[in-house]
């Protein structure tokens, strides 16, 4: 990797470059082998700058999602009580719409590998919990009892996490993470939106 151009101004593509010296430092020595300091030196970059884009070496992982899943939040918060099955769908499709190959997909197809199993499980079920209340905040908005509004979040945010799951370690090139979302929706058919 080179290094930056001028002595405290990283190059335009430091958060690209950091994340994959994360990843490439991941598969090599293991996720808990790798500190902050090893990734911002594999991608020549300051301490500080590594703070600028990440709060952590999870972040790393995590950032890219957690953007989608946050911007999901927001919308489902603004249906108000309009909020209906259609509308919640369609939020969730844009979630992984267009989701690149990231350092995420990187991690989920080799969990094993970079020593990151116990790691995904803990920080993919902060992601569930999050997008599940966002979900059921919404159903409950439009009506829907609390225990079935529930239910709805997490069959919807289970859904979500595990259709990038799925379509990571299945290979990015095998189709889309928006394909498999919408084939792991249809099998929540048995939990209607409607009241």
């Amino acid at each position: 990797m080179s290094s930056t151009g001028r002595a405290g101004r990283p190059k335009a593509s430091s958060r690209e470059t950091l994340a994959e010296a994360a990843c490439e430092l991941f598969l090599e020595r293991g996720y808990d082998g790798t500190s902050v300091a090893d990734i911002t030196q594999r991608a020549g970059v300051s301490r500080s700058s590594f703070f600028n884009y990440f709060t952590s070496k999870s972040d790393v992982l995590w950032s890219g999602i957690d953007e989608r899943i946050e911007q999901a939040l927001d919308s489902f918060q603004a249906l108000g009580d309009g909020a209906g099955g259609d509308a919640a769908r369609e939020i969730l499709v844009r979630i992984v719409r267009g989701f690149e190959p990231d350092p995420l997909a990187l991690a989920l197809r080799n969990a094993t590998a970079m020593g990151l199993r116990e790691e995904l499980v803990r920080d993919t079920g902060l992601r569930h919990a999050r997008l599940s209340s966002g979900i059921a905040d919404a159903a409950i908005a439009s009506g829907i009892d609390v225990i079935r509004a529930d239910i709805l979040g997490s069959a919807h945010a289970t859904a979500v996490l595990s259709s990038l799951r799925v379509w990571a370690e299945q290979g990015a090139g095998r189709g889309t993470p928006e394909t498999v979302l919408l084939d792991a929706l249809g099998t929540i058919h048995d939990l209607p939106w409607g009241v």
